[in-house]
């Protein structure tokens, strides 16, 4: 374990980003007066095939230290690249506790799993996405900014958008690798049932980023898939509408919990063009309904260096830090990290600096919802190159289904 007697509660950091090292500029602190400062690590996909969708995590996290900084605080971080594999995973978490001796980590990687018994046992604070597995519901050192899914159980969630946007016959596809992956298809398929929607096409143990979709588009489109849910990375899922398109399935609704804003917009041109017409879901408000916490929001990510619209990655990185930033209104001064765990389980109306919009949730309640907060998600729809809102859907919230797991 990790000496807690050495822990120092300072402002030295190196960010360390894939492409080199990048200089003060790119560690942006509260000026003088500050309250507390405090070195966290981000422990993200920045190689691999999970950065299609974790790479620009530290983005996010930088835009949220100018949240931190209007507070009081100033947060330093230091970046550690998983490579998108479980080993990787582990020897970054060590690089950050032994050598950077950060004193909480923010976790955004689909493979988190792979350190997460080494934080545990050194009782380092975990804050970030549970998008990999079920450690983020046992580990009391973990606390998901998005709630502690439980992707075995099932809501009304998906059958409802379904519904609303047409779609009888659904086909679902996740990665076997990523429990949460495969639990999220396997549930938003016995959602549509319980819809009474009909199931044309289930397959949870796709390959972790694959793009060789063809047996899938053809299974598809001969089981008459009219409503595609897939919970995939934003490479899996645009390869898979285009071959669905190219052997004529043209569905009517295709819904991504990937690709909203920047993660497609920053894609391509190929991207956009796959992209016409399908749905993107999100945990949070969509900039494009223009709230005070989405204009925040904007505000900052431009100050960090982003131009264009957030990535989900981002939002999840600001997220991330806004409840480090709530845990440490009541840690005290210069807490442990076991001070610091204890407040973060105390934040009970967190609403991820504002853009949960009028919902809220318990940072320690671990028996945690189907999908979403209050089985809720916004759902935008890619015209052009504008994300528009959904009317009915902003957000749109279900219900568990009682007696109903995947």
């Amino acid at each position: 374990m990790r000496n807690h007697q050495k822990l120092l509660w300072i402002a030295v950091a190196v960010v360390t980003l894939a492409a080199g090292c990048v200089g003060a500029a790119g560690n942006a602190g509260a000026s003088g007066g500050a309250k507390e400062t405090l070195t966290i690590g981000v422990l993200t996909d920045q190689s691999g095939l999970g950065a299609s969708g974790n790479q620009t995590t530290p983005l996010g996290v930088k835009a949220g230290t100018l949240l931190a900084a209007k507070e009081g605080y100033d947060i330093k971080y230091v970046v550690a690249d998983t490579a998108t594999s479980p080993t990787g995973a582990l020897t970054a978490a060590q690089k950050l506790v032994e050598a950077d001796h950060v004193s909480a980590v923010v976790g955004n990687s689909a493979v988190f799993f792979g350190a997460a018994p080494y934080l545990a046992a050194n009782h380092i604070p975990v804050v970030g996405v549970a998008e990999d597995g079920g450690e983020w519901t046992t580990d009391t050192n973990m606390f998901s900014v998005f709630g502690f899914l439980n992707p075995a159980d099932v809501s009304t969630t998906f059958g409802k958008i379904y519904k609303l946007l047409g779609a009888s016959v659904i086909g679902t596809l996740g990665y076997g690798i990523s429990p949460s992956s495969a639990d999220s298809a396997k549930g938003a398929a016995v959602s549509a049932q319980a819809a009474g929607l009909k199931v044309g096409y289930l397959n949870a143990n796709f390959p972790f980023g694959g793009t060789n979709v063809a047996p899938e588009a053809l299974a598809m489109k001969t089981a008459g898939v009219d409503g595609l849910y897939g919970s995939v990375d934003p490479n899996t899922n645009f390869a898979l509408i285009t071959a669905l398109r190219q052997d004529g399935d043209h569905l009517k609704v295709a819904i991504l919990p990937d690709g909203y804003g920047g993660d497609l917009t920053q894609a391509g041109p190929g991207a956009i063009a796959s992209g016409q017409g399908v749905y993107f879901t999100l945990s949070y408000e969509p900039v494009e309904m223009h709230t005070a916490a989405t204009e925040q929001f904007q505000s900052y990510l431009k100050k960090a260096g982003v131009t264009g619209l957030p990535t989900y990655a981002e939002y999840n990185g600001y997220i991330s830090v806004a409840a480090l930033v709530d845990a440490l209104k009541t840690a005290g001064t210069n807490p442990t990290d076991q001070k610091l765990i204890t407040a973060l389980a105390g934040v009970k109306n967190f609403n991820a600096a504002g853009l949960l919009g009028s919902h809220s949730f318990d940072l320690n309640d671990r028996a945690g919802t189907a999908i979403g907060i209050d089985a809720c998600e916004y759902l935008t729809k890619l015209s052009g190159s504008n994300f528009d809102l959904v009317k009915g859907a902003d957000p749109i919230c279900g219900t568990q289904i009682a007696g109903k797991s995947v």
